[in-house]
């Protein structure tokens, strides 16, 4: 499966992050949509889509996208949240959710820093795509698009683009 993954858009997706997308069979949202349901509609409507909320997202994203997500990937057992953290410094709720969960690949956003790191301790690998939009600290806006076949990952791409 091709995927792409995007976090932090802040009601911000346009062509560059489209046209890197335009091949992947689904995007990852990993929070922080902004703009309500327009911006998840509008991705949704690009491609198919799998989002969490973020801390800026509004209640009414909050009733289609989850805190977190736990699902299976081409056997690869995937969790997504907005608030993450890296290994040795996770956020209190995600470290009870990957210690009681134990999945292969987490997934959050929050820190507009592209991130691709092992968590050895817990033989786990973790990404963070960075932000895809303009609010926050970030010099560039980012996104990852990867492939996942029987439970493994490969050919990890980056995007970047001017904010």
């Amino acid at each position: 499966m091709f995927i792409g993954l995007i976090s932090d858009t802040h009601g911000v997706f346009d062509s560059g992050f489209r046209d890197f997308f335009k091949d992947v069979d689904v995007i990852w949202h990993a929070g922080d949509f902004g703009g309500g349901m327009k911006t998840a509609a509008e991705i949704s409507a690009f491609k198919p889509m799998l989002g969490v909320y973020g801390n800026c997202d509004n209640q009414e994203l909050r009733f289609d996208c989850p805190e977190y997500r736990f699902f299976d990937c081409e056997g690869m057992k995937v969790l997504m949240t907005h608030i993450g953290g890296y290994p040795g410094n996770y956020a209190p709720t995600a470290r009870k959710l990957i210690d009681s969960l134990h999945p292969d690949l987490f997934v959050c956003g929050h820190s507009h820093i592209l991130r691709v790191v092992g968590d050895r301790k817990r033989n786990m690998l973790v990404i963070n795509p960075g932000a895809a939009g303009h609010q926050g600290f970030h010099v560039v806006r980012t996104a990852l698009r990867f492939h996942v076949d029987a439970g493994n990952i490969h050919d990890m791409e980056v995007f970047e683009t001017e904010k």
